[in-house]
C-alpha cells in the first residue's frame, strides 16, 4: 500500500472515530432542561409588575396552571409578590386580593443546523444495528426556553377586577457548536462562569 493510501486511511479512521458524548442525567429530564425552564420562568416572575400596597393579603389562585415545571413558575410569582410587600395567606377567605396567573407557552424550542454526516444506524444482519458517530463540518444545537405569563387581580370579597397584567416572556437558551469535526463549544445563559476551577481544599 503507498504512504499516501496509508496517511488517507488513518485520517478517515480518525474522522470517524472524532466524537465525544456526555451523560447528562439519569432521571428522566436533564439538568440542562430543568435549567431551561426555571431560568425562563425566573426572567418571566421579573417582568410581571404586581402592583400591591404593602401589607395587602394575597392568595395566590394557580388552579389554572399545568405544565411542566408549573410550580417552580408559581413560587417564583409568590416570592416577587413578597419582595413587591405582598403578605401571602393560604386561603381565598384570609386574602384582600387574589393573583390567578395564567401560562400561555411553557416549554422548550430546539433548533439544529448540521453541516456533515449526521449520525446514522447500519443494520447488521443477525447482530443488529451499529450506529455511527455524527461527523460535523459545522454544527448548531440551540435549545430555548419559553415561557409566556399573565395574571389577573382581583377583590378577593366581591370579585371586582383590580387590574389585568398583560403576558410578559421569559426565554433561555443554550447553543452547542461544532466545527471541522474537532472542535467543540457551547455558549448558554443558564448557569454564571465559575471563579475558579480548583476542587474545594486543594
Amino acid at each position: 500500500m503507498r504512504r499516501g493510501s496509508v496517511l488517507s486511511a488513518t485520517l478517515i479512521c480518525l474522522l470517524l472515530a472524532a466524537c465525544s458524548s456526555m451523560r447528562e442525567s439519569e432521571p428522566e429530564r436533564t439538568a440542562t432542561e430543568q435549567l431551561l425552564f426555571s431560568t425562563a420562568a425566573e426572567r418571566a416572575a421579573d417582568k410581571l409588575a404586581f402592583n400591591i400596597p404593602l401589607g395587602t393579603k394575597v392568595f395566590v389562585d394557580a388552579s389554572y396552571v399545568e405544565g411542566v415545571d408549573s410550580k417552580y413558575l408559581i413560587s417564583a410569582l409568590r416570592d416577587r409578590i413578597l419582595r413587591r410587600g405582598g403578605e401571602l395567606v393560604a386561603s381565598r377567605d384570609a386574602a384582600d386580593i387574589v393573583i390567578e396567573p395564567r401560562v400561555g407557552a411553557i416549554s422548550l424550542d430546539r433548533k439544529k443546523t448540521l453541516f456533515g454526516i449526521p449520525d446514522y444506524g447500519i443494520p447488521i444482519p443477525l447482530a443488529g444495528e451499529v450506529n455511527t458517530p455524527e461527523i460535523a463540518l459545522f454544527k448548531r444545537d440551540k435549545r430555548q426556553g419559553v415561557i409566556k405569563v399573565a395574571a389577573t387581580n382581583y377583590n378577593a370579597k366581591t370579585g371586582k377586577l383590580i387590574e389585568s397584567l398583560e403576558p410578559v416572556y421569559g426565554f433561555s437558551h443554550r447553543t452547542e457548536w461544532a466545527a471541522l469535526v474537532l472542535f467543540n463549544w457551547e455558549s448558554n445563559d443558564l448557569v454564571p462562569e465559575p471563579e475558579n476551577d480548583n476542587w474545594v481544599g486543594k
